[in-house]
Formats: structure tokens, C-alpha cells, sequence
């Protein structure tokens, strides 16, 4: 027996058990055709947004925990629930799978259990529903968010991440005539946002390398760095290189660096489809700045390595497996990076930072720690001007010029992922005698 079902059990055990990305164990999906692994990665995705809700129905049935032998059951429970709740599988058809699978994949008299479990919750899922409450962080997630926004905020953003977002595209030139093409929105950037469905490699203009995938907020880093035609820029942690193909549609002589050789070489098959050129280099970071010694670079775009918690909307499973601890030691391996850049920047040159990442420990608490320890370094203001030549975007840059995404930005487009950016620019060691005003005033309010 290997139905659809078992497989979404076995898939949802493996990414909260061992905390793996859902995109790193979808390889369980081998064996199912196109159509049923589209079925099962609904009924995960879906199960993760609502899995607080989904834990918070299964106590008013369940009432002690199932012993470790029996943990397939509860995995079934969590994803039949889902499926009588939110994706109106007729209850019959529900009940029934997930009492075989759970027969194969326990016993039977577990099996019997999440049969008498399913059918109250189907008598009273018109009851449910309408205690739904829109929770989607889990008190782990909550606590790491909790010191950086207030409740308002943080509702907002449980809200807009719980919605599916669409697919963002990123084109060489011309955006209003793909847009049109492609049948999207236009967002004020440039990006062009189009509705998730069918396969995007048969999409107008992938072949021929007119675009790539690249969500809106991930996209703004390159458009802060204005004027690179001809400089030579450092693009790291590059990997799979969106980044990169904006810096040399821009015109900058690129080195593309990234630690994994496996994201690297997707890197360099991205490039090949989209005609472009860089120089590629498969080291550590740290080793890489180490052993530099040629001239300085005119900009260094760093996409630091980080909890990857900003893409909670496409990637739900986040909220379920990260824990405090995981940001701090990313923000960590961030500060060390940060701390030897300098090194291969020029003099007058460039340091844009950013991360995927909601918490400010690996954004704006990260740059005040850095603004401290390199008076030379001062905030370069980032504007919605600059971004998209309007106001439009006024809402994503913070008082001190930063770019900081949050679900529920361009809600009338369907959100955006959350995304952190600071632009620094390197002064002369001739003038460490005083701190920009600026910087001091940011450091006090994040110390």
C-alpha cells in the first residue's frame, strides 16, 4: 500500500520530526503522478497554515497524548482534520483513507481510534469552522517575533502569511509588455506577480531566458544599488542567483560566491538560461575574504546566511520547526561575515546587507551591532523613489532608510514575503573621529 495519503503522513512526520524543509523531502513524491503530488502538496501546505487551529480541535476529542508507537495516527489526525475542515473532501472518503492508512501504518486498533476521531469532528465541522481563529505561529514562533512587534502588527502578519501567495518574476526589460504577455500584475518595482498554477517552465519567455523567478521583496536589494554599470561587485552567499542575474542585467562585473557546490551549479544553469556571464566561486566566505587579495570591491551585495523565516508564506512549515535558537545562531554566523567585509570593500564602496529573515535580530539589530563596531560605515538612506520613481512603496522603508517587507505589505497586490535591507557605504579612516548622526541615534534605539 502506498496511497497519496500515506505519503503526505509520511512526508508531514519528516519535516516536523527532523525539521527538514518540505521542499527537501518532497522526493517521497517520486512515486505519485503529477496530479496526485499537486493534491498532496495542497494538503500539507494547507495543514501547516492551519496546524495551531488543527491542534486546538483535536483536544476537544483527544484527550491523552498517543504513546511514540502509535505517532502515525497522529499525523493522519492531523491531516484528515485538515481535509474535513478546509478542503471539503466528502467525509465518507476521509474517514475511510485515513483508517487504512493508519492500519498500515500503525495497527488497527489505532486505526480505530482516528476513525471514532474523524467522525465527531465531521458531525460538528460546521461548528468548528466558525471558531477558526487565524492563529498561525505556535508559541515557539510567537516568542521569536514577540520583542520585535507589537500585537497588532504581529495579527497582521499571522493573517497575510496564512494566504497562498502567487509567483513573482523578475524580467530583463520591458516589464508592462510581459506583464501583458503573461497576463500579470505589474506591482510598482517592476516584478511581475501571476497567478501559481501550471508548470513555469512552459511559460512565454522561460526558454529564451526574458526571466526568472524572484519574489518582490527579494528583488528590491539590487534596485538600491543605483549606479553599477562597469563596477565590480561581490555577490555573496549568491546562490541560486537571482541576486546575481539583476547585478549583470544592471551592467556590474560580477563574482557570484556561495559555499555549496550543489546551489552553485543551479546557479550557473539559471545564468546559462538567461545568456548571462560571472565569475563563479565555490568557498566559505570567511576563507574566501581570508585569503582576498586583489583590489577591493566597488559593492558587496551581501544575502547573508539566515533562519529563512521571511518566506513563512511560501515555505509554512517554518512556524512548525524553528525555534529562537536557530535565529541566534544564525544571526551569529552573520556578524562574523559582517565583521571581516570591510576587508575587500573600497574605500568609498558599497555594502547593501540583506536577509529573508522577519526577525530584526538578523536585520536592524544586527546593522546596529555592526554601525558600533565600524565608525567608518554609515547608513546610505534607501527611498521608495529609488525603488519604483513613485511614493508607492513609502510603506516598506523604515525611518532610518532601511527596506523592511512584512506579509502584509502591498496587500492590494497579495502580500510580499518579509525582507531586510541596509545600504552602508565605507568612509575614510581619516574621519573616525565622529559617528554620523544618524548612526548614533540608530544604535541607541537598538541596544
Amino acid at each position: 500500500m502506498n496511497t497519496i495519503r500515506q505519503t503526505a503522513v509520511e512526508m508531514l512526520k519528516n519535516v516536523l520530526e527532523d525539521k527538514n524543509f518540505f521542499s527537501e523531502v518532497k522526493t517521497e513524491q517520486s512515486q505519485l503522478s503529477a496530479q496526485d503530488s499537486a493534491f498532496a502538496n495542497m494538503l500539507i501546505l494547507t495543514t501547516f497554515r492551519h496546524l495551531v487551529f488543527i491542534k486546538k480541535v483535536l483536544k476537544k476529542f483527544v484527550k491523552k497524548k498517543l504513546p511514540a508507537s502509535a505517532i502515525n495516527g497522529q499525523y493522519a489526525l492531523f491531516l484528515g482534520t485538515c481535509e474535513i475542515l478546509y478542503l471539503n473532501t466528502p467525509d465518507y472518503a476521509v474517514i475511510n483513507s485515513y483508517v487504512e492508512v493508519t492500519k498500515h501504518m500503525a495497527d488497527k486498533y489505532v486505526a480505530g481510534f482516528v476513525n471514532a476521531v474523524l467522525r465527531n469532528i465531521c458531525k460538528q465541522k460546521e461548528e468548528l469552522k466558525k471558531e477558526e481563529t487565524n492563529e498561525f505561529f505556535p508559541p515557539e514562533f510567537f516568542h521569536i517575533l514577540n520583542q520585535d512587534y507589537g500585537k497588532k502588527t504581529m495579527q497582521k502578519i499571522q493573517t497575510a502569511a496564512m494566504v497562498e501567495p502567487k509567483l513573482d518574476i523578475t524580467v530583463k526589460n520591458n516589464a508592462k509588455h510581459w506583464a501583458e504577455t503573461l497576463g500579470g500584475q505589474l506591482l510598482p518595482s517592476d516584478t511581475i506577480r501571476l497567478e501559481n498554477n501550471g508548470k513555469i517552465t512552459a511559460l512565454q519567455g522561460y526558454a529564451n531566458g526574458d526571466w526568472w523567478v524572484q519574489d518582490f521583496a527579494a528583488a528590491l536589494a539590487v534596485k538600491a544599488l543605483s549606479d553599477i554599470k562597469d563596477k565590480k561587485v561581490l555577490d555573496m552567499c549568491a546562490a541560486p542567483g537571482g541576486k546575481t542575474a539583476q547585478l549583470i542585467n544592471k551592467g556590474a562585473k560580477v563574482t557570484a560566491l556561495d559555499i555549496s557546490a550543489a546551489r552553485l551549479k543551479k546557479l550557473q544553469e539559471n545564468l546559462q538560461r538567461l545568456h548571462f556571464n560571472a565569475e563563479v566561486v565555490c568557498a566559505d566566505a570567511l576563507e574566501y575574504i581570508k585569503e582576498y587579495k586583489e583590489e577591493g570591491y566597488d559593492a558587496v551585495l551581501l544575502d547573508a546566511p539566515c533562519s529563512a523565516t521571511g518566506t513563512i508564506r511560501r515555505h509554512p512549515e517554518l512556524v512548525h520547526i524553528k525555534r529562537l535558537k536557530d535565529v541566534e545562531k544564525q544571526a551569529e554566523l552573520q556578524k562574523e561575515i559582517l565583521a571581516q567585509t570591510p576587508k575587500i570593500l573600497k574605500e568609498g564602496g558599497i555594502l547593501l546587507y540583506c536577509t529573508c529573515s522577519i526577525s530584526k535580530l538578523e536585520g536592524e539589530k544586527q546593522i546596529a551591532a555592526f554601525l558600533e563596531a565600524n565608525p567608518t560605515f554609515k547608513i546610505v538612506p534607501i527611498t521608495s523613489q529609488e525603488l519604483c520613481g513613485t511614493d508607492a512603496l513609502n510603506e516598506i522603508i523604515t525611518d532610518e532608510g532601511f527596506i523592511r517587507t512584512l506579509p502584509q505589505h502591498l496587500a492590494n497586490y497579495g502580500g510580499t514575503d518579509s525582507f531586510f535591507v541596509a545600504r552602508l557605504k565605507k568612509g575614510s579612516l581619516n574621519v573616525l573621529q565622529k559617528k554620523s548622526r544618524s548612526n548614533r541615534k540608530y544604535q541607541h534605539h537598538y541596544r
